[in-house]
């Protein structure tokens, strides 16, 4: 059974300080990437929770750059692993190399060893070399030689996929797309916000010697995760939550029979389990130590579209999965 409350009540001081190393982190990631206001909560949700974002979107809408700015901010460390078809599973979790000095094998740590991973077009990796990213997203570490090696606290995986071109692409399995908390689309910045960019660029706060310091720590992002956790969620919302997740999965009762055919799999426990830590960390960034049934309609397009498998058809009839997520927010009452 879900947790129905925290197991602690916050603080007024707990819920100010949380609230100002947010917000610190927010403006810090605010100076550098204009606009995005979505992705910056969904990256600050992910990093509350410990969780991953699959983020599809065409090139050059500052992904890149939201997670460098990202982990600048908390002294975090970044890497980046461009995903391309003849990429290894030790490129990315590490391998054992000979030392002639030593005459033995040393291990050397693939760059998944960081706080914030960026995974920069996943779908174009192997499925072999997808799979080798399950064991590090799920349980937190990774096995090299036989050897476990724990991966660092606060970790968070940032995954992206371009879904313009797709050849030379590898679908990714369900069982790993169930494995990130929050899918996000993104879309073209506005005419002011492009013209902010080129303002930005020519005054020079893209250049390295341009990163301003960090705002906050790794010990204040645990904190931060730790409060996170003591928001309360009500019975009621408890029940909400898990009545949208069973909906997408018995849709022919509840929503219109012509979207309801379309989908082939509802979404799976993972996706209660999605809603209930990422609505107590929105519910945190907006300075509430409680959720409102508002938090989990703004996260049930993030939560549920990569969960909510369509067939062939809904391709067919150009019908969105976020269309079928709209009509089981409808089918199910707001507590």
């Amino acid at each position: 059974m879900l947790p129905t409350t925290a197991s602690a009540h916050i603080t007024p001081d707990e819920l100010a300080r949380a609230q100002q190393v947010a917000d610190a982190i927010a403006g810090s990631f605010e100076a550098k990437v204009v606009g995005q206001a979505r992705l910056r909560e969904t990256l600050l949700i992910s990093l509350l929770t410990g969780g991953h974002v699959l983020l599809e979107s065409v090139p050059g809408l500052a992904k890149t750059t939201a997670a460098q700015t990202l982990a600048d901010s908390i002294s975090a460390r970044f890497h980046r692993i461009q995903c391309t078809p003849d990429l290894l599973p030790s490129d990315i979790v590490g391998t054992q190399i000979y030392d002639a000095a030593k005459a033995s094998f040393v291990t050397q740590l693939g760059p998944v060893h960081a706080n914030i991973v960026l995974l920069d077009e996943i779908n174009r990796s192997s499925a072999k070399t997808q799979s080798a990213m399950l064991e590090a997203m799920q349980e937190r570490q990774t096995t090299i030689g036989g050897e476990v090696h724990p991966l660092p606290s606060p970790f968070m995986v940032m995954a992206t996929q371009n879904p313009i071109e797709q050849e030379g692409t590898y679908q990714l399995p369900e069982a790993q797309m169930d494995r990130f908390m929050l899918k996000d689309v993104l879309d073209y910045p506005s005419p002011l916000e492009e013209a902010e960019v080129i303002r930005r660029l020519d005054a020079g706060v893209y250049r390295p010697e341009s990163t301003p310091p960090p705002v906050a720590s790794l010990d204040d992002v645990r904190e931060l995760q730790a409060t996170a956790r003591k928001v309360y969620l009500d019975e009621s919302l408890v029940h909400y939550i898990v009545g949208l997740v069973y909906v997408t999965r018995h849709a022919s009762a509840y929503i219109d029979p012509k979207l309801a055919r379309l989908i082939e799999f509802g979404a799976s426990p993972r996706a209660s389990i999605a809603f209930t830590q990422a609505a107590r960390a929105l519910a945190l960034l907006q300075g509430r130590g409680h959720v409102i049934p508002e938090d989990i309609k703004a996260l049930a397009e993030r939560v549920l579209r990569h969960r909510i498998i369509l067939g062939f058809e809904a391709v067919a009839e150009n019908i969105k999965v976020e269309s079928v997520i709209a009509a089981v927010l409808d089918s199910v009452q707001t507590p």
